[in-house]
C-alpha cells in the first residue's frame, strides 16, 4: 500500500525516490532487522519496507512473505491517505471499501490487519512505507504504534545515510580523477615547457655572444625571439595554473580565437627541423574554444608526429571542418606508424611502443595519455588510423 498524499506530484516525487539509488538492490541486514523489530513489537507476522515507483511497490525489506514486489493501483492507493496521516491502521481489511483492491501481497488467505507508517523524507516527500500485516483481525496498542513510528523514522534514516555515502563516493571518486587528471596535466606542462625554454636558454646563450663581439647587429631580433618566448612561457604558466584550481574551466572557459594564429603559436614553441614540413588549414577561421584545450591537445600530438617520423621529408599535415555541433581536426604524418593492435593502448598512462624518437630517446607515455585526458574533459572524441612505416592521423571531434 502507497502512503502517497492525493496532492503530491507524483514525477517530482519518482526523481527524489530516484536519487536514493535503492530501487533493485539487494538485501541489506540494517534494514531486514527494522522489519523483523517491527514484526515483534507489533507481534505480525508479516513486515515490509515497501518503495514505490511508478509501477510497483517493491520491497527492500520483507519478513513473512517470498514477494519481493506486487503491482499498484497508482490512482486509488494515492486517495488512500492524506498527507496529514502519520500511521494508517485498519483493524478488519475486509469490510475497508479504501483497502479492497489494493491487497499488499498476492496470497491465496485474507488479509485482515494492516498497520502502515508512511516514509516520508525532510522535503516531505512520500517514498513508501513501513507496514506490519496479519491475517487475523487485531488491534495495536498505543505503545506499538509509536514504536512502528519510531521504526520507520530509522528506515529513512538509513536511507539517507545510504544516499549521503553514495554521494560521497561519488564526490570522492570526482576528486580522484580530478587529482589524477592535475598530475597528469603537470607532468603534461613540466613536459611542454622544456620548448619555450630551451629556445629561451639558446637565444640567450646567442645574445650574450654576439652582444661580446659587438659586430653583429642582429642581436635585436635575438630580443625579440627572446621576449616572445618568455611571453608564450608566461601565459602558458598562467593558464596552467588557472586550470589546476579549477580543471571545470577546461569546460566552461571558451574564447573566439583564429585557428592559423593559435597553430602558428603552437609551432613556435616546439622544435621543428629542418626535414620536417607542417602543412597548415588554408582558411584562418574563427573558432569559439578552449584555447588552451586545443593548444595543449596540439602541442603533444606535432611533438609525436615529430619524434617518430623516420622520413628523409617529414610532412605532417593539419586538416579543419565543423558542423552545427562539433569541430573536428586530424593531425596526419607520414611517419613510423603504429600497429593496429596499440591503437587502443597508446592512450593509456606511461604506455610506450618502447621505440627511439628524432632524438634517440624513449617516451614517456605521457603525451597520447594527457591527450585523451583533455578530450574526455571537455566531452570529445579521439580516434586512430595508422599503418606502419607508412602514416598515421588523429581525429578529434570538439563540441562547440
Amino acid at each position: 500500500m502507497l502512503l502517497l498524499p492525493p496532492d503530491q506530484n507524483d514525477e517530482v516525487r519518482l526523481a527524489v525516490l530516484n536519487a536514493y539509488n535503492i530501487l533493485d538492490t539487494g538485501e541489506e541486514k540494517d534494514f531486514d532487522d527494522l522489519t523483523d523489530l517491527a514484526s515483534a513489537i507489533c507481534q505480525t507476522p508479516i513486515a515490509l519496507i515497501s518503495l514505490i515507483d511508478d509501477k510497483r511497490q517493491w520491497f527492500k525489506s520483507h519478513k513473512g512473505t517470498a514477494e519481493k514486489e506486487t503491482i499498484i493501483a497508482m490512482p486509488l492507493l494515492g486517495r488512500m491517505i492524506s498527507s496529514d496521516d502519520e500511521i494508517v491502521i485498519v483493524d478488519d481489511l475486509t469490510p475497508d471499501e479504501r483497502l479492497a483492491a489494493a491487497k499488499l501481497i498476492r496470497s491465496k488467505n485474507e488479509i485482515a490487519f494492516y498497520a502502515g507508517v508512511p516514509l516520508i523524507n525532510a522535503d516531505g516527500f512520500t517514498l513508501g512505507s513501513l507496514s506490519v500485516i496479519d491475517k487475523r483481525r487485531k488491534k495495536l496498542t498505543d505503545g506499538q504504534a509509536k514504536a512502528l513510528k519510531i521504526i520507520a523514522r530509522q528506515v529513512v534514516d538509513k536511507l539517507e545515510l545510504k544516499k549521503k555515502a553514495i554521494e560521497m563516493e561519488r564526490i570522492n571518486q570526482e576528486l580522484f580523477d580530478s587529482n589524477l587528471f592535475m598530475q597528469k596535466f603537470a607532468a603534461m606542462a613540466a613536459h611542454d615547457l622544456k620548448n619555450p625554454l630551451s629556445s629561451i636558454l639558446l637565444t640567450a646563450q646567442a645574445l650574450k655572444s654576439r652582444l661580446e663581439k659587438l659586430e653583429d647587429k642582429s642581436y635585436t631580433r635575438l630580443i625579440d625571439m627572446n621576449i616572445s618566448s618568455a611571453r608564450d612561457l608566461v601565459k602558458l604558466i598562467d593558464d596552467m595554473l588557472a586550470y589546476s584550481k579549477s580543471p571545470g574551466l577546461l569546460l566552461t572557459q571558451k574564447q573566439k580565437i583564429k585557428l592559423g594564429d593559435i597553430l602558428a603559436l603552437v609551432i613556435s614553441m616546439i622544435h621543428v627541423p629542418a626535414n620536417i614540413k607542417i602543412v597548415l588549414p588554408v582558411d584562418n577561421e574563427v573558432l569559439t574554444i578552449s584555447a588552451i584545450t586545443l593548444q595543449q591537445i596540439m602541442i603533444n600530438l606535432l611533438t609525436n608526429a615529430i619524434r617518430y617520423n623516420d622520413k628523409p621529408q617529414g610532412v605532417i599535415q593539419i586538416r579543419f571542418r565543423q558542423d552545427h555541433h562539433s569541430y573536428y581536426f586530424e593531425v596526419e604524418d607520414n611517419g613510423i606508424g603504429i600497429a593496429e593492435q596499440y591503437h587502443d593502448k597508446v592512450f593509456n598512462v606511461n604506455f610506450t611502443l618502447k621505440k627511439t624518437d628524432y632524438y634517440q630517446k624513449k617516451g614517456s607515455g605521457i603525451g597520447l595519455s594527457t591527450v585523451k585526458e583533455l578530450i574526455s574533459a571537455v566531452k570529445g572524441q579521439v580516434t586512430i588510423r595508422s599503418v606502419v612505416k607508412e602514416f598515421t592521423v588523429f581525429t578529434i571531434r570538439l563540441p562547440k
